[in-house]
């Protein structure tokens, strides 16, 4: 399988050179598409760099600036489908998402839509060195988005995921509205609507290696009420079911 990997980019100069080096050494096919948010530490010029030192392997969609998570995504994903990569993959710059991971997910993908890289499947698990109220945190978000979507799923926030092409072909992404972080529950909900069928494999979510992170409390405040409108704009996919597919 043809696999393309897109990263949205801020501010990850530390961490891109690193992860190039570690997709590659994979015994996968794989390119990357980095979307870059006109980082002021200079990510946009190193990724023009690595596209330079890997031609047609690394390409970069610079942005005039932060867009939101949901927008650097659906631009990506706009840019790949038109090409000819079979798979499609979410992961994240700053090494919280193993690279490795990704065989075993290539694997899981041939009887499945999509898969999860799930931190709360047997497995799975997440930063050793995490105090227990970021773990608690992490959890409950999980049980929180789960218990009102009603998902059969295990880890719905993980921002690890590998996507047949023709699943994203078939989905109304337009629909999306949430900008911010809720936007992986969202899509994800919008799969199960669908009824694609998803699939979980277990990952060791990492802290970031370098840099610092995005993620805030007031980020997961506002994710959490954006949850209930997720569940009632999509009430008539739901009830379609496949036949909501494009």
């Amino acid at each position: 399988m043809q696999i393309t990997v897109i990263t949205p980019t801020y501010n990850e100069a530390e961490n891109l050179p690193k992860l190039v080096s570690a997709l590659f050494s994979l015994p996968l096919d794989l390119s990357l598409l980095i979307v870059d948010d006109n980082s002021p530490d200079g990510t946009g010029k190193l990724a023009d760099d690595l596209a330079k030192k890997y031609p047609g392997r690394v390409e970069v969609l610079h942005r005039p600036g932060k867009m939101g998570l949901r927008s650097a995504y659906l631009n990506g994903f706009q840019k790949i489908l038109n090409g000819d990569a079979q798979v499609l993959v979410q992961m994240d710059a700053d090494f919280s998402h193993d690279p490795a991971a990704l065989v075993e997910m290539s694997k899981l993908l041939e009887s499945c839509d999509v898969v999860l890289g799930s931190r709360y499947v047997p497995g799975g698990s997440v930063d050793k060195n995490w105090p227990l109220w970021r773990k608690n945190l992490s959890a409950f978000g999980n049980f929180y988005a789960r218990t009102i979507l009603g998902l059969p799923l295990h880890d719905v926030t993980t921002g690890y995921r590998m996507w047949r092409r023709e699943t994203l072909q078939q989905m109304p992404v337009e629909r999306i509205q949430s900008s911010g972080y809720v936007f992986l529950v969202e899509m994800m909900y919008l799969a199960h609507c669908l009824q694609f069928k998803i699939g979980e494999s277990p990952i060791y979510f990492a802290d970031r290696r370098w840099g610092k992170s995005k993620m805030s409390l007031k980020i997961q405040m506002e994710a959490a009420m954006r949850i209930w409108q997720v569940l009632w704009n999509f009430r008539d996919l739901k009830k379609a079911g496949t036949a909501g597919r494009l």
